[in-house]
């Protein structure tokens, strides 16, 4: 199926601190709806109505989960919501975020985006200790170890940076409570975070692009092991123990993220631009059109075509209505289901040389399917050319990719890819040439999936790079 071959999207959160008359449930829910593109597979929103945390949370899509009677409901001056696609944890209701907890120090919600590679001795070293877990996620280990660190000391914020010293891996929190909300980012800035304003109410979330919709002031973006804190007095932060260097997903650039969002100062639709001219100069190739693989593949192209001179067209139909309830097809007719998603204008390709550009490519299965239905097409030549550099390792961060012998370019080389994906030619982006599309940024990136050198030494942990 389509998406089987693709690194799957990792969470989003969206929270906002109403200092003003806004409607804090249709707020969030329509934050959430700019970050559908994030996880598909649930969404929650919990929201403080005088010291009562009520929520709602289910396994769907935004829209399919919320409607004017559950948002009438959800009344409250401040909220946080999730939307989720499993990394770790099952895909199981359960799982579904906010998590809403008592406690001793009163009630919780806390919303998680990112992966820690010591959740599990941490889980397990709890569980020994009579810590009772209702879910699978590492969202669950980060709120048992804010509950218990909460009874040492006077206020939540404060440890919260007790936990931040214990826990490691990716990670964007929102924590709220009767009084507070606070938003946190791991130490070395992996997963995004950005705060807003409006009026007198701050507003956070893992994309910009959120911001837009609400007529919310992109103020900044949270800096790696921030913690900020929201409450009647204002906005304050605290800064925790940060590395040197930072290591952002790089992958945010390339596929993640919106095209229309800021991420450290630079747009996402720049950097991919860029990716598609600097493509152009690393493999020039006699062509007559230039496609895109949508949605992702877009910006790379529009960038491939002006660098070349050889004109963009969009050469495929994407049929955008194809949701989680769509009937998958078996394993016998697995290739029906790129086609049902995909399918290339004729008129466009028909007797033409052909280059292709997609974000990357993981297993190979369906870059060889799209091959062959432009080939079909009519297509004379198809030139692959991928806007990321060869995904060779596995990531423990946040993003679902196959364990590494599943990943096509870890056991073959480059020109073995082209022939098992019957392109005429093909071309990576270099390492180096990706990193100059983010000329600009605040931030320094993690390129472990494609060269293995993990910014989180893995030796003492669970996980292990090269399974």
């Amino acid at each position: 199926m389509w998406n089987e071959d693709k690194l799957k999207e990792e969470c989003g959160v969206f929270g906002v601190y109403n200092m003003n008359d806004f409607d804090t449930a249709r707020m969030t829910y329509y934050g959430l709806f700019s970050l559908q593109h994030r996880g598909q597979e649930s969404a929650g929103i919990a929201v403080n109505n005088s010291g009562t945390i009520l929520y709602r949370k289910e396994m769907g899509m935004v829209a399919d989960i919320f409607d004017e009677y559950v948002l009438d409901y959800l009344k409250g001056h401040s909220g946080i919501g999730h939307v989720r696609y499993s990394t770790a944890g099952d895909s199981l209701a359960e799982n579904a975020q906010p998590l809403v907890l008592k406690y001793t120090k009163g009630h919780m919600a806390l919303a998680h985006n990112g992966n820690l590679i010591n959740a599990r001795k941490i889980r397990t070293d709890l569980e020994n200790q009579g810590t009772i877990f209702q879910t699978t996620t590492d969202s669950e280990v980060i709120a048992a170890l804010l509950s218990r660190s909460r009874i040492k000391y006077n206020s939540i914020e404060d440890a919260l940076v007790e936990v931040m010293s214990i826990i490691k891996g990716a990670y964007s929190v929102l924590v709220m409570t009767p009084h507070k909300l606070i938003a946190a980012r791991d130490p070395l800035g992996m997963r995004p975070l950005v705060v807003g304003k409006k009026q007198d109410s701050y507003f956070f979330s893992s994309e910009s692009c959120s911001f837009d919709a609400l007529g919310v002031e992109f103020v900044r973006d949270v800096e790696p092991g921030e913690i900020i804190i929201c409450d009647a007095q204002g906005l304050r932060s605290i800064k925790t123990h940060t590395p040197e260097k930072s290591a952002m997903c790089i992958f945010e650039y390339v596929y993640f993220a919106r095209p229309d969002s800021i991420m450290e100062g630079v747009e996402v639709f720049d950097t991919r631009f860029k990716a598609g001219q600097t493509l152009a100069k690393e493999y020039p190739v006699e062509a007559d059109v230039v496609v895109a693989v949508p949605d992702s593949g877009i910006g790379a192209a529009q960038g491939y075509a002006h660098e070349s001179g050889i004109p963009f067209v969009s050469g495929f139909m994407k049929n955008r209505y194809i949701g989680r309830t769509f009937i998958q097809p078996s394993q016998g007719t697995r290739e029906m289901g790129v086609s049902l998603k995909l399918n290339p204008i004729r008129s466009l390709v028909e007797g033409k040389r052909v280059i292709m550009i997609d974000d990357s490519i993981v297993r190979g299965t369906t870059s060889r399917h799209i091959v062959n239905l432009l080939k079909q097409a009519g297509a004379k030549e198809v030139h692959v050319r991928i806007s990321s550099p060869p995904v060779k390792f596995s990531c423990f961060f946040g993003i679902d990719t196959p364990e590494r012998k599943k990943l096509i370019a870890s056991t073959h080389e480059v020109e073995e890819i082209r022939e098992m994906i019957c392109a005429d030619s093909l071309g990576y982006i270099s390492v180096e040439g990706l990193l100059k599309t983010c000329v600009g940024t605040k931030c320094d990136f993690c390129t472990a999936c494609f060269v293995g050198n993990y910014p989180i030494d893995l030796e003492d942990e669970e996980v292990k790079p090269c399974q």
